[in-house]
């Protein structure tokens, strides 16, 4: 036997089972090792994607709850609109009765006024002409007629006319 043989051999042999004792390091150690990294870091991507299609899918439902608070606050506008015009046409309608109401009450006072007033300007009519009377009856009635007139006054009243 030849001893470079024997070193050949050797050195295949130990080639064989370095490499026999990597691979099974490798199958036992690091692939389970590498195996569980890339189980996590798919975990962690499907886990992202999940979080990133609820994140959407809340986008859009907020996206409509949006569109939704918008339709309500236009119908809430138009029913605003709607009732600040039943209130104005209310509110005009109640100032035009007031309105009317005190117009009328100002045309009773008017007339009671006028009323008033004619019946001062005739009290003050009959005054005056009842001064006038007496002025003028004091200068055509001398004592002789006044007596005369008293006592046909009398006689009238006893006779009962």
């Amino acid at each position: 036997m030849n001893y470079d043989q024997i070193a050949f051999w050797s050195q295949i042999a130990g080639f064989v089972l370095f490499t026999g004792a990597l691979v099974w390091a490798w199958n036992k150690f690091l692939t389970p090792a590498l195996a569980a990294s890339a189980k996590a870091s798919n975990d962690r991507v499907a886990l992202g994607e999940r979080h990133r299609d609820e994140m959407y899918a809340a986008v859009d439902s907020l996206r409509h709850a949006i569109d939704g608070a918008k339709l309500d606050a236009q119908a809430m506008m138009e029913r605003v609109k709607e009732r600040a015009q039943h209130e104005r046409a209310a509110i005009l309608a109640e100032a035009k009765d007031a309105g009317e109401r005190a117009l009328r009450n100002a045309d009773l006072e008017l007339a009671r006024a006028r009323m008033a007033a004619r019946e001062q300007l005739r009290d003050a009519l009959a005054e005056k002409a009842l001064e006038i009377a007496r002025t003028s009856a004091n200068m055509r009635i001398d004592s002789t007629a006044n007596a005369r007139l008293v006592q046909e006054f009398i006689e009238r009243v006893n006779r009962g006319q």
